[in-house]
């Protein structure tokens, strides 16, 4: 009826800090300790990884440290300067480079592949993308390294002029501008003419007879 869901998450590496401390831990105990403590090394790496080829070489490791007491047991000296007595610290000193050395090969493989598995595991949940870091954006000429920059506006065109011609034939002609109203002249200029006239002709005709005597 039901799918099977979402594999569970794998477990989280620890930091890199707590595992670089680890490693030298076990790698100063492997050596320092000449050997005799050369096993905690690769049953710390058969522990982590849960591994049949780790278990296979801590148990190989228990059996050479073995046969290397079994040596010493049997050299009386106490420098060990019989040929059983020197075997057997060769033996004891091989034995802990070599386990100091797989366990770093070992521990390091272990954890990049969890750390590949978990980060794969993240990308594959829903709504991880929801959460990704945003992408700033390219650095240009005038931006200034470290400070948010605005968001980009375009700036507006300006305004195209339409020309003359471009008109529709439609537009409604302007309003015919009426001419100039003249005034009209008073009667008492016409009266005054009038009178001008008449006197005028009173004196032509008052000339002509004053002639005719």
């Amino acid at each position: 009826m039901h799918g099977s869901g979402y594999a569970p998450p794998s477990p989280q590496p620890p930091s890199t800090g707590v595992l670089v401390v680890l490693r030298v831990l076990f790698v100063a105990v492997a050596l320092l300790s000449i050997g005799f403590l050369a096993w905690v090394a690769p049953l710390r790496a058969a522990i982590v990884t849960r591994r049949r080829a780790e278990w296979l070489f801590f148990a190989g490791s228990v059996l050479v440290l073995c046969v290397s007491f079994a040596l010493l047991s049997t050299d009386n000296t106490k420098d060990f300067s019989t040929p059983n007595g020197n075997a057997g610290m060769i033996i004891l000193l091989l034995n802990a480079v070599v386990c100091a050395g797989y366990y770093l090969q070992a521990d390091i493989r272990h954890f990049s592949h969890l750390r590949q598995a978990h980060a794969g595991h993240l990308s594959m949940m829903p709504g991880y993308a929801s959460y990704a870091r945003p992408v700033p954006p390219p650095f240009t000429a005038t931006s200034t390294p470290g400070l948010p920059q605005p968001p980009y506006v375009p700036a507006p065109m300006p305004p195209t002029a339409v020309p003359p011609t471009a008109l529709p034939s439609t537009a409604v002609p302007p309003p015919p501008v009426p001419a100039p109203q003249q005034r009209p002249v008073p009667r008492h200029i016409d009266q005054v003419r009038a009178e001008l006239d008449e006197l005028s002709d009173y004196l032509r005709k008052h000339d002509g007879r004053e002639g005719g005597r």
